[in-house]
């Protein structure tokens, strides 16, 4: 998996009904500066594509994912559901350090779980009555990462910004949204 978590969460919001800014925000609950980031690496990866549409009210921007976007997305619920199975083998076991280390070293894969539904919620509360420990110091509230910390996003993910923004879009312009969803 090319990218870390939260970017994986912004492909799936996309895969779905989410193609507009606010309600891949929505989804994804990341704040606007980071989505728009997000984005912005994203299109310039070509993992999504940008497409303007005129619409009723003037032009609206949507957003989908490319192929490799889709490809990427797959690998990395596959990725998601290998260390789900792992967990769920560690906790049959009754290997609280086994599972306690392993969680703490895949804090950031959690909420990407939590938000593709890859794992049982029931036994996922089950491993923390197991350890002594409490769903809140692995996983921020709402589900969504929080301002980074352990995000793994480093990982595989070379290169950095040169400056400019590679022609992309800035996705958190409120008038590129087209205000309503029309549905067309």
């Amino acid at each position: 998996m090319r990218y870390g978590p939260r970017k994986m969460i912004v492909l799936g919001a996309m895969q779905g009904e989410a193609k507009k800014f606010d309600k891949i925000r929505r989804l994804s609950n990341i704040e606007p500066e980071e989505l728009n980031s997000i984005l912005e690496e994203l299109e310039r990866d070509g993992m999504i594509e940008v497409i303007e549409k005129k619409g009723l009210f003037g032009k609206q921007v949507q957003m989908r994912n490319t192929p490799a976007g889709t490809r990427e997305l797959q690998e990395g619920l596959r990725e998601a559901e290998s260390k789900w199975g792992e967990m769920k083998m560690l906790y049959e076991r009754k290997d609280k350090a086994g599972l306690k280390g392993f969680m703490d070293d895949n804090r950031s894969f959690l909420p990407m779980m939590m938000f593709f539904g890859v794992m049982d919620m029931m036994m996922f509360s089950m491993m923390f009555s197991m350890m002594g420990a409490s769903m809140g110091s692995y996983v921020p509230g709402e589900g969504a990462p929080a301002d980074g910390a352990g995000d793994g996003d480093s990982g595989g993910d070379s290169g950095g910004d040169s400056g400019g923004d590679a022609g992309g879009q800035d996705f958190s312009d409120p008038g590129l949204d087209g205000g309503f969803d029309l549905g067309f």
